[in-house]
């Protein structure tokens, strides 16, 4: 697959940016060049939404934003669009305020709208186009919950709006596994410490040595696992009138080539990323 598995800020440990030799330990920055890639997903989301409602989108609302990078590339693709980030955590909030937003400029600046808060509020702003991106809504467990968020979701978005989320799956998931990767001076590792078949709850861990040390559980995520029937059925049920399944593509190595195309049937492999997007 193009993107190694990744999750939200939150629970994360509450170091930043450190010295470690001669190199700058920077754990947001490393998790953006390890399992990001917001300039190429805004595309994505702005093409997506093109092709599903035949106009363009101008108001995009990321839930669970962290550092809020998919919401800055929003802003800088056009001048009519805008954006609004949504998380509880205000480190990965702060970072993002200091790392991405004061480098745009300050038209582009009074176009993001950021909100230190529960994404199961009432009454968020509305907009065009909402996605819950990097598994986020995992940490949501009971289905009683993820309908509420879903439903929370219609209510907030415009007419012709459509809501955007990414899951992974395979039968990779349910073993426990170390994946590594590296990238420009550091190595990446994806952690699965778990699986319970029972609960279909996983613990998954991300590691990243740089300089010749290894920063052990930088990001631990507790999820569980849900599927695309559940979720394609729960959008149904809070009144969403259409779901559709973005797959994503096979390279010739056999990994994820991060080119998704609307399908009705995936193929049974060991890891998958797709994306389901509602209909308003």
């Amino acid at each position: 697959m193009s993107k190694s598995l990744k999750g939200p800020s939150q629970n994360s440990r509450r170091q930043v940016v450190k010295k470690t030799n001669k190199f700058l330990f920077d754990k947001y920055e490393l998790y953006r060049k390890a399992v990001q890639s917001a300039e190429h997903d805004v595309v994505f989301i702005r093409d997506t939404y093109h092709e599903i409602k035949g106009k363009n989108a101008k108001v995009f609302r990321e839930d669970f934003c962290g550092t809020f990078a998919l919401s800055t590339e929003w802003i800088k693709m056009n001048s009519l669009h805008r954006s609004v980030g949504i998380d509880l955590d205000p480190e990965p909030m702060a970072y993002g305020k200091s790392h991405y937003l004061a480098k745009l400029k300050p038209e582009q600046q009074r176009r993001m709208q950021l909100i230190e808060g529960n994404v199961l509020a009432p009454n968020l702003p509305k907009a065009d186009i909402v996605a819950a991106m990097n598994f986020s809504f995992f940490c949501l467990k009971q289905r009683e919950l993820v309908k509420k968020y879903f439903a929370s979701v219609l209510s907030s978005l415009n007419k012709d709006g459509i809501f955007l989320v990414d899951l992974f799956g395979g039968s990779q998931c349910y073993d426990s596994i170390e994946d590594t990767k590296k990238i420009d001076n550091f190595t990446y590792y994806w952690d699965q410490t778990n699986f319970d078949p029972v609960t279909n709850e996983a613990l998954f861990h991300i590691h990243f040595k740089v300089g010749g040390k290894k920063f052990e559980q930088v990001f631990t995520y507790d999820w569980r696992l849900w599927t695309i029937p559940e979720l394609r059925e729960i959008m149904s049920e809070v009144g969403f009138k259409k779901t559709h399944i973005y797959w994503e593509g096979t390279a010739k190595d056999g990994s994820g080539n991060g080119e998704f195309t609307r399908v009705d049937h995936g193929e049974s492999c060991q890891s998958w990323i797709a994306y389901i997007v509602g209909e308003k």
